[in-house]
């Protein structure tokens, strides 16, 4: 038991009157005192295999780098939110790693291609094992070639389908050998491990999984097995289950909520359940930067 928490460990611009700079002086006030102030990402857009990538930037707020650096692998979902270009909950783990000394980069890979939210598209265009591999490997890419990056300490970070990307990208048969260091570390938020369970899945560098017990839209057994069958052939692999805890567990105060109509679940009903588990958020929130600075 690690934390109270199950863990299997394996081998492996300037106002132009008084009123509108009184205006944008009160509305930073509040932004401060609601603990939310925080700057807007840099738009980067980066060569791709299939076109342009867009992507977006968080650098830490102090200091000209080199940094190290995530690359963040969006979900189903996407990356957009209802108000701007990235989902408050990604915002949020961009704020903490961020504080930490990272700098964040999230590839947009399905705003670029013109694609809303595919939780629900079972008959997908981007897949979690081709174009979601090329979106990782070209940020990587774009990554070491700027010099406020440390090239040695790019990671990777993924949630739901992204994970599945990420699981993809740290097989050795998706290694790039172009000269630059790999990616350092890897964190996966409830990936769906069924495929690669059943493809002698291994990683060539360290992978943590952190999943839910009761996660019925990604089994956390097909995890396990993933992981305990990579044993002797895998770089370290870890994954920690977390008890009660559903998918979307580390969202801030999301409630307990239904989804249906879903492209997979755990029983190929469609229907599954998301909703912060604060136990497990919590873990999560100290355990993702330990990885990452391991």
């Amino acid at each position: 038991m690690v934390g109270g928490f199950t863990a299997v460990v394996k081998t492996a611009v300037f106002a132009s009157s008084p009123m509108r700079l009184s205006a944008l002086f009160c509305s930073a006030l509040l932004l401060i005192a609601a603990g939310r102030a925080q700057a807007a990402p840099d738009a980067i857009d980066l060569p791709a295999k299939d076109g342009t990538l867009h992507a977006y930037l968080y650098k830490p707020g102090e200091g000209a780098g080199p940094f190290p650096t995530v690359v963040a692998v969006h979900g189903c979902s996407g990356l957009a939110g209802r108000s701007g270009p990235v989902q408050s909950r990604y915002q949020s783990w961009a704020d903490i790693l961020t504080k930490a000394g990272y700098a964040v980069l999230f590839p947009d890979s399905y705003g670029s291609r013109n694609l809303g939210s595919q939780c629900r598209v079972h008959e997908r265009s981007v897949h979690a094992s081709r174009e979601r591999v090329t979106d990782i490997l070209a940020a990587r890419r774009w990554l070491t070639d700027q010099s406020w990056v440390r090239h040695d300490r790019i990671s990777l970070l993924g949630w739901s389908n992204g994970g599945n990307g990420l699981l993809w990208a740290v097989r050795p048969q998706a290694a790039v050998h172009d000269g630059a260091p790999d990616f350092r570390t890897a964190v996966a938020l409830y990936p769906d491990c069924r495929r690669n369970s059943r493809l002698a899945w291994s990683a060539r560098v360290p992978t943590l999984i952190l999943i839910g017990a009761a996660d019925d839209w990604s089994p956390a057994r097909d995890c396990q097995q993933m992981i305990d069958a990579a044993r002797g052939r895998s770089a370290l692999a870890r994954v920690i289950v977390y008890p009660g805890a559903y998918q979307d567990f580390d969202r801030d105060s999301l409630a307990l909520q239904e989804r249906t109509g879903m492209a997979t679940s755990r029983d190929g009903s469609g229907r599954v359940h998301i909703g912060t588990n604060e136990s497990a958020r919590s873990d999560a929130l100290k355990r993702v930067p330990e990885w990452l600075g391991q």
